[in-house]
């Protein structure tokens, strides 16, 4: 039984359904039907992408996995047994031989006044979707107001996090929101929108190479992106965000990219945690418990490239680790021998929109247009389906202009920045289904 479909739990029950051919029963429980590729959902934001792009369907792409729909809540070690509830708030329960965890990580929220109020996050689908609204309608009421004042508040984004996401977050959203005010009448010939990106750190990508860090400011900044360097947030309020140096940003959107923590679903089992994850040996296993595997951001796995280390919370580590994990298990079940996990990373590459990249594929610095092409590719190969339509849709968002139009999907209050579930949205507290303002 595998716990969470993201890039480790994807990846483990596709090579152990490979391995098993039909020998085992593979159940895989997950909140929705559909893998989420992660790294393309600012695209979904931006409007490059359509949402169902990069949602890849669980049952057509994994041929020999139970998938159950529902959410863990649960685990009786002793009993081998999950329970969970399903969409329809209906309780259930799972026996297992032996069991994965792979429910990853959530939004990281720091305790700043204002911020669990006014900002979002961005780590799942709904967000995205709400996101990709709230941008278009900011730039629709910009238009619609005669106050200056207002109409620059609407125009300013904030994005806190200037790590993979936030950077990548920003340099769509800039590209998106400037397309949108270029075909609204009321803006065309005045300030293209204004986006804030702010990290604590002393450079953008502080966690990758310097090269790449170098390239993105460069790209953000010739889109008049204000970059804000060892600076952090005081306070947000609905009408905008204080920072640490005095600074009072007005705007009506802080985006927060702040980081992830695992799941809190690990806190809950009563298990060894380290820095809030699931302690496991270096062959992905859960000390004590020899039935019991986890791997992917939710597992602090040991880095044998790094000793004393923990592997980052990345997808390229969650997906080796997948397959390590079902490795690992069959060979618990008898065939073939344990492996420990060790990877040495080959590289990142963040894709900055317009064709633009900054990567080092094998540790080889690229960027501009030859960066773009080869990060676009690479995602292309690494998606387990959906390529076709992704690439089609790539094609069309190159020789036409973007589609802005607010969806009403998914509303404000249904994606908190503090949810312990960014993958579901929250569901209204009326029969009516009004759960508040957009």
């Amino acid at each position: 039984m595998i716990v969470g479909a993201g890039f480790a739990g994807y990846t483990c029950a596709r090579t152990l359904a490979k391995r098993a051919r039909g020998a085992a029963e593979i159940v895989l429980l997950n909140p929705q039907d559909y893998f989420l590729y992660v790294p393309l959902l600012p695209e979904v934001a931006a409007g490059v992408l359509e949402p169902r792009r990069i949602s890849v369907s669980l049952t057509g792409t994994l041929p020999g996995v139970r998938l159950v729909l529902g959410q863990a809540h649960d685990v009786d070690f002793d009993a081998r047994r999950v329970t969970f509830t399903d969409p329809e708030d209906r309780e259930g329960s799972l026996a297992y031989d032996r069991l994965v965890l792979t429910v990853g990580s959530v939004n990281k929220l720091l305790p700043i006044p204002g911020v669990a109020e006014h900002a979002h996050g961005f780590r799942g689908m709904p967000e995205a979707l709400y996101l990709r609204d709230h941008m278009t309608r900011q730039i629709e009421l910009a238009g619609a107001t005669d106050d200056p004042v207002e109409r620059a508040a609407r125009t300013t984004f904030v994005v806190v996090g200037a790590g993979y996401t936030g950077t990548e977050v920003t340099a769509q959203g800039a590209r998106y929101t400037a397309a949108l005010a270029r075909q609204n009448a009321d803006l065309r010939g005045g300030p293209p929108p204004r986006w804030h990106l702010l990290d604590l750190a002393d450079r953008l990508l502080p966690e990758l190479d310097p090269k790449l860090s170098r390239t993105a400011d460069r790209v953000l900044r010739a889109r008049g992106v204000r970059i804000h360097t060892e600076t952090s947030v005081e306070e947000a309020t609905s009408d905008g965000v204080l920072l640490d140096d005095g600074q009072f940003i007005a705007s009506r959107s802080l985006i927060w990219c702040v980081g992830v923590r695992p799941d809190p679903f690990v806190a809950a089992l009563g298990l060894p945690t380290e820095q809030g994850r699931l302690c496991v040996d270096a062959q992905l296993r859960v000390p004590g418990r020899p039935e019991v595997f986890a791997c992917g951001d939710a597992a602090a796995v040991p880095d044998l490239t790094r000793p004393g280390a923990l592997t980052p919370m990345t997808a390229q580590h969650a997906q080796r680790q997948g397959r390590t994990a079902a490795h690992n298990v069959a060979a618990s079940c008898g065939q073939g021998t344990p492996r420990a996990y060790e990877h040495h990373d080959l590289g990142f590459m963040v894709d900055l929109g317009g064709g633009q990249a900054a990567a080092n594929p094998c540790h080889v610095p690229l960027s501009g247009t030859l960066a773009g092409a080869l990060t676009r590719g690479y995602h292309l190969l690494a998606m387990p389906g959906n390529r076709t339509r992704v690439a089609a849709d790539w094609l069309l968002d190159s020789v036409l202009p973007r589609q802005g139009v607010q969806l009403g999907l998914v509303r404000s209050w249904a994606v908190p920045v503090d949810t312990d579930s960014p993958e579901l949205p929250r569901k209204p507290r009326g029969l009516g289904g009004q759960g508040g303002p957009q």
